[in-house]
């Protein structure tokens, strides 16, 4: 792929639903990536999480094999598994899982976060932070370019003369959408709220669109990595939102810089280091999560003032430039050659 070598392994696949079933979809990848990992040659290895399973095997190749492991955290695991009350009545195991994660920690050549809160949370935790590095997520800017809207799916999905709501992205425990179906009851009447995605709440949420009939909600199954682009180009605004809780606070939702690439103003319920992004570069409006009266009155100001709209579009290709994924791509190449 691209030029680079690809190994997959055989592993147990399963839905985000239930907890046993979960655990050993992770294990089993884990273990087959272990053994596969032992065939190969290698100076570096670099795991990525989540899930945390992938984590233990890069430890134990390093061992076997003497190589460096990086330990790339994209996601705080299992600190987010808390945040979602994903694991009910697992609080020792969680500890025990609390226990390892910083272990690994320790043992990793290098820890690279993809937030500064990251970092500050692992360094207050007693990891080293001349280990910790941050190399953010960001944008391919030659796959997400601003263009007009495709008017093929605008009639397909009945969207002439609606201004669009997207959400583009997981449907599951920690994106509170069942919050975003409680306003939009209340929206301005000609805006419309484009779901597409797939995840553990997906079937709730769509139960609750066809028994509550939403005349101004469509939800679609996830589309090809190859189609986002061309659903993105139909939308007016990017919803990005998660479940109130501090441990979202430390965290940037990729789907920021994809909808910024394409002048598409960020509608944001995350605290912290993403509302300071979309605040830094005015590229949108952040509410409170889980707070309908400013969810309303910033979708309002963002559907009503076009002085303000336009400004937000054009800081958005701001935000996007300062987050290339191709030049943040060298930063990770960087440090990783630095081991």
């Amino acid at each position: 792929m691209d030029g680079i070598r690809v190994i997959r392994v055989w592993s147990y696949i399963s839905p985000n639903k239930g907890f046993a079933k979960r655990i050993f979809d992770y294990i089993s990848y884990g273990v087959m990536a272990f053994f596969a990992a032992l065939f190969v040659r290698t100076d570096l290895i670099v795991a990525t999480t989540p899930q945390f399973f992938t984590a233990i095997s890069g430890y134990t190749v390093g061992l076997v094999k003497r190589r460096p492991w990086v330990m790339e955290v994209r996601d705080l695991w299992p600190e987010s598994i808390r945040a979602v009350s994903a694991a009910p009545g697992k609080e020792k195991w969680l500890d025990h899982m609390e226990r390892l994660e910083l272990f690994l920690y320790r043992k990793a050549t290098k820890v690279i976060v993809v937030t500064h809160t990251f970092k500050k949370n692992l360094t207050d935790r007693g990891v080293n932070p001349e280990k910790v590095k941050v190399v953010t997520n960001g944008v391919l800017m030659a796959d997400f370019v601003a263009r007009p809207r495709d008017g093929k799916l605008v009639e397909e999905l009945g969207l002439e003369g609606k201004f669009v709501v997207g959400y583009l992205g997981t449907h599951g425990m920690a994106h509170k959408l069942d919050f975003i179906l409680d306003c939009v009851s209340e929206a301005p009447a000609n805006v419309h709220f484009l779901f597409i995605g797939g995840g553990s709440s997906k079937a709730a949420l769509e139960e609750r669109v066809k028994r509550e009939a939403y005349p101004n909600v469509s939800m679609l199954p996830s589309v090809p990595k190859s189609e986002i682009a061309r659903y993105i180009s139909v939308t007016d605004l990017a919803l990005v939102t998660l479940k109130k809780s501090d441990t979202f606070k430390l965290v940037i939702p990729s789907k920021i810089f994809e909808n910024a690439a394409m002048r598409k103003p960020i509608l944001l319920g995350v605290e912290g280091e993403s509302k300071a992004i979309v605040e830094k570069y005015g590229a949108g409006s952040a509410f409170k999560p889980e707070n309908k009266a400013d969810f309303l009155d910033k979708l309002n100001k963002l559907t009503t003032d076009r002085a303000y709209y336009t400004e937000c579009q054009d800081n958005c290709i701001r935000l996007a430039t300062d987050y290339d994924r191709n030049v943040l791509a060298n930063a990770m190449l960087a440090e990783l050659k630095d081991i």
